[in-house]
């Protein structure tokens, strides 16, 4: 491989992966350190880390793991493919973000090191239509996927199975 050879394999791949938790590629982000990638066709890369950052310091949920955040933003790429205004709204909201990050600690909001530094951001835009949008649509886009389900002890919809009253509707243990 020649040095201005920019082919990325397997191996600097992974052995780069300890750097970053994502790396933006052209059209896609990856996530090496969980072996996910999500590709974006609408959006920019950056946006969708941004909107996945975004999404994790709303919904915290040290136990979910950046892939389904990621599962439920996807919509957003799709959809801005069709509705110029859903584009402009996103990506507007992201450079607001960044912009706010910026002006207050000199670095981009994926950047922020320190939760209470990007919640704190976060706070100043929660009026804000793209805020809300991102906020509204996740309730539904990550809590809706099968696969979260066991993490949080949910089972699924009772009714296939003659409801919750035989069910042991009692045994959450996490509570």
């Amino acid at each position: 491989m020649k040095d201005n050879d920019v082919s990325l394999s397997r191996r600097s791949l992974l052995k780069n992966a300890t750097a970053a938790a994502f790396m933006i590629s052209a059209g896609a982000i990856i996530n090496p350190l969980e072996a996910w990638g999500l590709e974006v066709n609408t959006l920019k890369p950056e946006t969708m880390q941004t909107l996945i950052q975004m999404a994790r310091d709303i919904y915290p949920h040290d136990r979910l793991a950046d892939r389904f955040y990621a599962i439920a933003l996807k919509e957003y790429d799709t959809k801005s493919a069709s509705d110029a205004g859903l584009k402009s709204l996103v990506e507007d909201g992201v450079a607001k973000l960044d912009q706010l990050a910026k002006d207050k600690h000199g670095t981009r909001y994926v950047d922020l090191g320190w939760e209470a530094q990007r919640v704190a951001i976060l706070r100043e835009i929660e009026k804000d239509p793209f805020f809300q949008k991102v906020r509204g649509g996740l309730v539904v886009s990550l809590y809706n996927q099968k696969e979260v389900w066991p993490v949080f002890g949910y089972q699924g919809e009772a009714a296939i199975h003659g409801g919750y009253l035989h069910r042991g509707f009692d045994d959450i243990d996490w509570l």
